[in-house]
């Protein structure tokens, strides 16, 4: 399905910058804003509504988030489009320069993992699970896998190929998945990376699982986190 583009090379919003030549510096003046990579995080898995970047990041307001959206639209890395008929709703999408960020997330991902601060109790969406599995995912682990795994996290689906110690997600159908997994992100994600048992969750109705056991057994292990690194001397002592 053809999208049609309606972004019509809006102008920047006032706003402060760095003044460094220091492409890290102009990076922050890209995506530096409280929101923006978040923003953008949500829709590396392919166009989003306004209403749907909301639900999933619960804590910005309209405002702001269509503040966030007008300067990565000017900035190059966000179009606006509108879908054909029947859908005919209006859309944000990457560029395919906003799609080369991924690594960003990735390394940033990685690295804040190891934080002793790091609350995962917190808000998870279901484009982060999904992410989070093609940054974590351990080569060695996967070697030998082939398989087609679905998950149903709420009212998206998204499909995931693991092969030669790689994963591939895309968000669409799950028919032909060797494995379903059914549930919150959450509760996907405790038994992936707090190792809670499969059966545990199941026995409280919170996961779903069909179609092949022993995969389902295996892929959560698959995603190791890096160690963490040692809380403050004065925060230990308390």
């Amino acid at each position: 399905m053809k999208l049609e583009k309606v972004t019509n090379n809006p102008k920047p919003p006032a706003r402060r910058h760095y003044d460094d030549a220091c492409a890290t510096a102009h990076a922050l003046d890209l995506v530096g804003e409280r929101w923006a990579l978040l923003v953008i995080r949500e829709l590396m898995m392919g166009p989003r509504r306004f209403s749907d970047l909301r639900a999933n990041l619960p804590g910005i307001s309209a405002n702001v988030l269509t503040q966030r959206l007008e300067g990565l639209e000017a900035a190059g890395i966000v179009v606006k489009r509108r879908l054909p008929p029947p859908a005919a709703t209006q859309v944000y999408e990457l560029t395919p320069w906003g799609y080369e960020s991924e690594p960003i997330f990735q390394v940033l991902g990685r690295w804040a993992a190891r934080s002793p601060h790091h609350d995962p109790t917190l808000p998870f969406s279901a484009v982060s699970l999904m992410l989070s599995f093609r940054t974590m995912l351990d080569p060695e682990r996967a070697a030998g896998i082939d398989a087609r795994i679905g998950f149903r996290i709420g009212e998206e689906t998204y499909l995931a190929h693991l092969a030669e110690g790689r994963i591939d997600i895309r968000r669409g159908p799950v028919d032909g998945a060797d494995l379903i997994v059914t549930g919150p992100a959450p509760v996907v994600a405790a038994a992936v990376y707090a190792g809670i048992p499969l059966s545990a969750l199941e026995a409280k109705g919170e996961l779903g699982i069909e179609g092949d056991r022993a995969l389902a057994e295996r892929f959560v292990t698959l995603f190791p986190l890096p160690s963490k690194v040692e809380a403050p001397a004065q925060q230990q002592e308390s």
